[in-house]
């Protein structure tokens, strides 16, 4: 059966990717789609199973690289957290297969569309159930690969191509430090297989290790370095303009990158590697400074976004920000919660504004809908749910694991512990605002391009079907799996996989804050549908007033605190100019450049010579073997004279 989950979408990328032609588009949609329903069907046994019934296995595949003193098997590794990544990535995965097919009924190259998501699951699937460092580095590859060809899906275009250029080399960067910091956790410790480097792991304590001509504490540094690789994967700050390009892919990609794979594989990684984040408060302290100012920067820029898919881009940066924001807090099993359901309500909001932008003839841009909710009312009732999940509306999913990981920001020991608590309440203020902004500029008021509207209709029931099943997690998932994740149940369900030194004692002080500090989110949610409310539906006319009268920070927030211009003008500008110079002075000039015709023309001259040497009689070599010894032989005796 586990072999069967992480198999079954290869085989269906092998399929579809080899034989899509022969079987037809048609025959590649469905053995796609089906395999990864079973593929998800077993994923939920495996969730009962492992987590409910303590059932942990390990299944040696093969014999993969036997270094001396370094064997590397390739096995699958079902424990608690596995089993969590496994069910969110095989739902999600195989509703968006099935919505697919209704989305892409049109395009011409669909089989290979279908290939690529299969192959983006298998690769998340061999990241998630990885039991060493490298089978782990081999998915996490293997997700930038299939997130590249999918990104630039439509390469006829320059805008994808561009796109999924962008998001390969900032993904390099993030990938250069998560190696870096296995070759140190194999320096150390010896070893990549993840039971023998956590058995290992108290012994980094107080350790010392050279990075950087200086001595630093081991762990730290370990920590910080895979850090740096979960930074480029979940978009954080400094590594995360990647994220919002990557929206010129299909919208069904979106869904499949923001909500189950790519994004989710650096704080699954974070938690995979409990044990070495545990022992180094330092690096805790990085992971919640970068998690909270990640959380409250990217809202900001989501305030006065028009592309109905970057805004939602915007809100899963903001999210994975929590996310982090809880493992800097130590509460691991937190963030994977808010992992889970973010997987389904931010699935629920990028396939509703597929929907919405089917409905509108391919139109992104907020600016020109309105009125829809009576054009297509179920996609709205739908955008609702995901709205009010992840505003935290009481009792819905996000309710559930976005206050909880708040509360345990300000209760725990890190360093920035105020700081993250300050940036995730005020957050959550910006995050109500830019989702009902969304909501009352496509759905309410006037329509502005009659054409589109006049012709909008809901989907077909392939696409509505994914929609309706992603709701229900939406709504209930946080209420039904809440003592799993929070309460009582964290100790039995998580009690091998994740790692809480005895110091730790986050997730039973955030049961006994005051209960004002646990009413704050919700009064703030509040806060900011009201402004949106009041700002596009009883005085539309209030964002421009505004916009006008704060210039500066409003062209702030556009140009989206000017990283893209930032990096333009201090990497991308002047590794083009040395580029430039290398290439018509190093090789114009200098190349091609001396002699009548260069040196590259005197080279080739030079070695046509040698070559008419070259007689095939053995007495013509014998003869320049001879003269060659001669003169070696003159050289010695002159030298020892």
């Amino acid at each position: 059966m586990y072999q069967a989950i992480v198999f079954l979408p290869l085989v269906g990328f092998l399929i579809a990717g080899l034989f899509g032609r022969v079987i037809g588009a048609r025959a590649s949609e469905v053995i796609t789609t089906l395999l990864l329903f079973i593929s998800c069907a077993f994923s939920w046994v495996a969730f009962f199973q492992v987590g409910f019934q303590g059932v942990e296995v390990r299944i040696h595949l093969l014999d993969w690289i036997h270094i001396t003193g370094l064997p590397i098997d390739w096995a699958l590794r079902i424990d608690s957290i596995t089993a969590v990544m496994l069910i969110v990535v095989t739902s999600v995965s195989c509703l968006v297969h099935l919505y697919s097919i209704g989305y892409m009924h049109e395009d011409p190259s669909r089989q290979r569309f279908f290939a690529y998501l299969s192959l983006f699951t298998f690769a998340m699937l061999m990241l998630v159930t990885a039991d060493n460092l490298v089978q782990m580095f081999f998915g996490w590859e293997g997700v930038g690969l299939a997130s590249y060809l999918l990104i630039g899906f439509w390469y006829e275009k320059p805008a994808p191509n561009a796109a999924a250029f962008k998001a390969f080399v900032m993904n390099r960067v993030g990938d250069f430090g998560f190696i870096l910091g296995i070759f140190a956790i194999v320096f150390m410790t010896g070893s990549v297989a993840f039971d023998d480097v956590f058995a290992a792991a108290p012994s980094l304590v107080g350790q010392k290790m050279t990075f950087l001509w200086s001595e630093w504490d081991a762990a730290t540094v370990i920590a910080l370095l895979l850090f740096v690789g979960a930074m480029g994967k979940s978009a954080q700050l400094l590594l995360h303009t990647w994220l919002p390009d990557a929206m010129e892919g299909p919208t069904p990609v979106s869904a499949l990158i923001h909500a189950a794979t790519m994004v989710t594989a650096g704080v699954f990684m974070v938690a995979r590697m409990s044990p070495i984040f545990e022992l180094s408060p330092v690096a805790l302290d990085v992971v919640m400074l970068v998690g909270a100012t990640t959380c409250f920067f990217a809202a900001t820029i989501a305030l006065v976004q028009t592309d109905i898919k970057k805004v939602i881009a915007y809100s899963t940066c903001s999210q994975l920000g929590y996310m982090f924001a809880a493992m800097g807090a130590g509460a691991y099993s937190l963030g994977l919660f808010h992992l889970m359901t973010h997987g389904f309500f931010k699935a629920l909001l990028f396939l509703c504004a597929g929907s919405v932008i089917t409905a509108m003839h391919h139109e992104q841009d907020m600016r020109k809908m309105g009125g829809l909710f009576r054009k297509i009312p179920f996609t709205y009732a739908m955008m609702m749910i995901g709205t009010l999940a992840i505003t935290g509306f009481p009792f819905t999913s996000g309710y559930y694991s976005k206050d909880a990981i708040i509360e345990s920001t300000i209760v725990s020991a890190n360093s920035f512990s105020l700081y993250g608590w300050i940036m995730t309440t005020l957050a959550v203020t910006l995050t109500s605002f830019y989702s009902w902004r969304l909501v009352f500029l496509t759905f309410h008021g006037k329509p502005r391009d009659h054409h589109a509207f006049d012709h909008a209709h809901e989907p077909p029931l392939v696409m509505t079907i994914p929609l309706a099943v992603l709701s229900l997690g939406a709504l209930f998932a946080g209420y039904m799996l809440f003592d799993v994740f929070v309460g009582s149940g964290v100790d039995a369900f998580f009690r091998k996989s994740i790692y809480i030194a005895a110091e730790n004692t986050v997730l039973h002080d955030m049961h006994y804050l005051p209960e004002l500090l646990i009413l704050t989110p919700t009064i703030m949610m509040i806060i900011g549908f009201v402004v949106a409310f009041w700002f596009y539906i009883l005085d539309p006319q209030a964002p421009a007033r505004l916009a006008r009268a704060f210039p500066g920070l409003y062209n702030f927030l556009v140009h989206k605190w000017y990283f893209d211009e930032i990096y333009h003008a201090g990497i991308v500008r002047p590794v083009l100019w040395l580029g430039n110079l290398l290439w018509k002075r190093g090789d114009g000039t200098v190349i091609n450049g001396f002699g009548p015709d260069g040196i590259a023309a005197r080279v080739v001259d030079i070695t046509g010579r040698v070559v008419r040497l070259q007689t095939g009689y053995i007495y013509h070599y014998a003869f320049v073997m001879l003269i060659g010894i001669a003169a070696l032989l003159t050289w010695f005796m002159f030298i020892g004279a």
